[in-house]
């Protein structure tokens, strides 16, 4: 009895052995049916069928085991779905691995590997790569050499040489639905690689060459604490990938119906994918926007700009914001030794197809060989790291933009006419450095003894060490707004009053006092000098210094002859001044502040008041971002934050934020989505009623759209005849995206600059918004959000 107990046991122990080892593979005699999976041996990765946006259309998919919610990162057959559950996969007797169901167990897809293996598997790695071996390790075919819409780390962007392989990754039709969409995003080889992401067959955007580091289209690339980024050429293949150092942090990056390539990565904490960084940050982003020879900057107004020693090609079309045929050299190239180059820096290098390069020669060389080729254009190093390499342009330079962060510099060859008046204007400037060393430096000493001994002085709120900014006389603050007059007085927030005032030099400033009964304090002022002294952007308001004397604090400002946006929007004697054209350039202008502050300055900036009143307009109506005094700084890695002192304004405040204290760049984005909604309907979200229903404007606005009346929440005071029908509903598809419930849920502001400035860009179709229906009055400060009761501190 004793044996046959140890026997019986033994045989478990090699069953469970056996069944645990298979486990992660298909065999020919272990299939894997409808509603069974396959799982990784760490259980990272699951294999099994899902269901597409049809829930008649069945795949064969890979996902993440861990994660709650279900992200596929692989579909075998995106092009020929299962409309029923009799689907099998499974290792044929050529083996292959083959997808069979539906009539007659025909063949839906195949792997079709040409390779045959003795008692082949189909075995699912930790790295979510299905691969079809042998015993011996030999294997026939595996999935990470036909990516879908992800690449996952180790996965291959490029070309196989040798027979022809093209890794690269295309998006699904719609969030729900995996078949192939308009958008592939690859690696172009042509030339010096650079990655392209193409709608159809027309090209929309270029990373821009490899500089060693990154692309020089996404300095972002460059390697950090979470991951390595690779260009790898070699005689048999070319390909770009990135590694994760944290093999436990779970990343991807994915090409989105829209066509925006992101990098994600999963927060566990809060269970959502949370957007490391975008590849199309803006508009500039777009290719060959400005034509040969322009560069684009998203900062200017409009953005394209000839490179200097260049000039329009077609003024006419020019002047009409048609930039596409570019500009052209005033003076033409002789060819030869009597050419010259030009140096830019701080741009995104142009597209190199039609380029040459040599990792062994250095820059010298390299100037030589473009002056010996009447065809070379530019030239410039390959990498950044220490200089080497040599890359030769050998057409018009196309696919120009400013990028600050950008280190390496572009050689433009250009007449020896323009190379002369760079060296006269060197001498010029030289001669003005050497006539007054003497005077100009006895005035900076004396310049900064006054300003130590003013600072001395002035000890009172803040300690001055900390700012960066002209500190300004109360006697000069004072006398400019003719001693805080009331008729100078133009508006008044949580911080304090504000007064217009000219200084004596005729400049007018706007003059933000720090009141004694003021919700903020020390701690708010300090945090806007602090801030806003170290940003540059032109929708993002001047400061111009402080004044910090005894018991005031006070702010100057350039001043906002428009005053603020709700001056406008919400009066309805004024709301008509602001036509649709410029609702929607105060959209796209506030939009781009924004994306500069979360993405594209030196500091990560979460505003955490945005809204209306904050929001201000100059002569020409361009919108400028102002109140920094609760804006918080998080690091370059960090997107969110948590306080347990709530203080916003009431209306444009996030749930999250709200009821948890959590705030992070998606709360801002909340608040965007809050003001687009505004300025589409010209009502305010806080004070907006409806006869029919409890909703607010959010609400409203939700609830016209999934009626297909969403035209209707646009401003009386707009005529529909000078409105762009489709610019209004992308708006509004926009704004109702942005408010959306759930964080997870809100596009980034990279995503809702690119969403807003390209028609041809398909979008999500928006969920609930957050804090859609009031219940009782807003004197009561509560609002309820699907029958959950909450209070908020409002500080305004």
């Amino acid at each position: 009895m004793t044996n046959k107990k140890t026997a019986l046991q033994f045989f478990c122990c090699v069953l469970l052995i056996i069944t645990t080892a298979a486990a992660d593979t298909i065999t020919s005699g272990r299939p894997l049916r409808d509603g069974e999976t396959v799982v990784s041996a760490a259980g990272i990765y699951e294999l099994g069928f899902f269901d597409g946006g049809d829930s008649a259309s069945r795949f064969v998919g890979i996902w993440y085991k861990k994660i709650s919610t279900r992200t596929i990162v692989w579909v075998a057959n995106r092009n020929s779905p299962l409309n029923d559950t009799s689907g099998v996969l499974m290792i044929n007797e050529n083996g292959n691995l083959v997808l069979v169901g539906g009539a007659n167990n025909r063949t839906i897809w195949s792997s079709n590997s040409s390779r045959i293996l003795e008692n082949p598997v189909a075995w699912l790695s930790d790295g979510g790569n299905l691969v079809i071996k042998d015993e011996k390790g030999n294997f026939a075919w595996q999935s990470f050499d036909h990516p879908g819409n992800t690449l996952l780390p180790g996965m291959k962007l490029g070309r196989n040489l040798v027979n022809g392989l093209d890794w690269s990754i295309s998006a699904w039709k719609t969030a729900d639905d995996p078949s192939p969409g308009e958008y592939r995003a690859s690696l172009d080889i042509n030339g010096y690689p650079q990655l392209f992401v193409n709608k159809g067959s027309v090209l929309q955007y270029s990373s821009g060459p490899w500089d060693g580091m990154a692309f020089t289209g996404s300095p972002v690339l460059k390697p950090d604490t979470y991951f390595t980024f690779k260009l790898v050429i070699t005689s048999d293949e070319v390909y770009y990938t990135y590694e994760v150092k944290n093999t436990s942090l779970p990343t991807r990056a994915v090409i989105i119906p829209t066509g925006v390539v992101q990098h994600l990565t999963w927060i566990e904490r809060t269970q959502i994918w949370s957007v490391y960084l975008t590849a199309q940050l803006d508009n500039c982003d777009r290719y060959g926007l400005c034509g040969p020879y322009a560069s684009c900057s998203i900062n200017n107004s409009p953005p394209c700009d000839c490179l200097r020693g260049f000039q329009p090609k077609f003024p006419a079309q020019w002047n009409g914001a048609d930039w596409s045929s570019g500009c052209e050299r005033r003076a033409p190239l002789v060819c030869g030794e009597k050419d010259g180059f030009r140096e830019f820096s701080g741009i995104k290098m142009p597209d190199s197809r039609h380029s040459w390069y040599d990792k062994n020669i250095d820059l010298k060389e390299c100037k030589k060989r473009c002056l010996e080729n009447c065809s070379c254009t530019a030239y410039s190093n390959l990498d950044v790291t220490d200089g080497s390499g040599c890359l030769l342009y050998f057409s018009e330079l196309m696919d120009l933009r400013e990028l600050s962060q950008n280190e390496q510099t572009l050689y433009v060859r250009v007449a020896a006419s323009e190379v002369d008046a760079d060296r006269n204007q060197k001498k010029r400037r030289l001669m003005r450095i050497i006539i007054g060393p003497t005077v100009i430096g006895t005035l900076l000493i004396c310049l900064f003894c006054w300003c130590a001994s003013k600072r001395r002085t002035k000890r009172g709120l803040v300690d001055d060490k900390d700012m960066e900014l002209p500190l300004f006389d109360l006697a000069t603050v004072s006398s400019a707004t003719k001693n805080f007059s009331a008729k100078n007085m133009i508006g008044e927030g949580g911080f304090g009053p504000v007064y217009k005032g000219k200084l004596a030099s005729g400049q007018e400033i706007a003059v933000k006092r720090l009141s004694k009964h003021s919700v903020q304090g020390v701690q708010e002022l300090k945090a806007e000098v602090n801030l806003i002294s170290k940003l540059q952007h032109r929708n993002l308001v001047k400061l111009l210094g402080c004044c910090i004397e005894g018991e005031e604090g006070i702010l100057v400002y350039e001043f906002m002859p428009n005053n603020s946006l709700d001056h406008f929007i919400f009066d309805p004697s004024r709301k008509a001044e602001l036509g649709w054209q410029k609702r929607f350039e105060i959209v796209m202008g506030i939009s781009r502040g924004l994306l500069y502050l979360h993405q594209d300055s030196r500091l990560r900036i979460i505003h955490r008041d945005l809204k209306a009143s904050n929001i201000l307009l100059d002569n020409n109506f361009l919108p400028k971002i102002s109140d920094f005094g609760l804006a918080r700084i998080v690091g370059l890695d960090q997107n969110e934050g948590k306080t347990k002192r709530v203080v916003g304004t009431y209306g444009y405040m996030s749930p999250e934020y709200a009821i948890d204290g959590e705030f992070s760049v998606k709360s801002d984005v909340f608040s965007l989505g809050v003001l687009i909604l505004e300025l589409v309907s010209g009502r305010k979200n806080r004070t907006f009623r409806n006869s029919d229903h409890l909703h607010n404007l959010l609400g409203h606005a939700w609830i016209l759209w999934k009626e297909g009346r969403a035209m209707e929440i646009m401003d009386e005071s707009l005529e529909e005849e000078s409105c762009v029908k489709s610019q209004v509903l992308r708006c509004i598809q926009v704004g109702l995206l942005c408010v959306q419930k759930l964080p997870g849920d809100r596009p980034n502001m990279a995503s809702v600059v690119f969403m807003l400035g390209n028609e041809d860009v398909h979008l999500a179709e928006p969920r609930e918004p957050g804090f859609f229906v009031e219940r009782g009055s807003t004197e009561s400060g509560r609002v309820t959000e699907n029958a959950e009761t909450l209070t908020i501190l409002e500080a305004r």
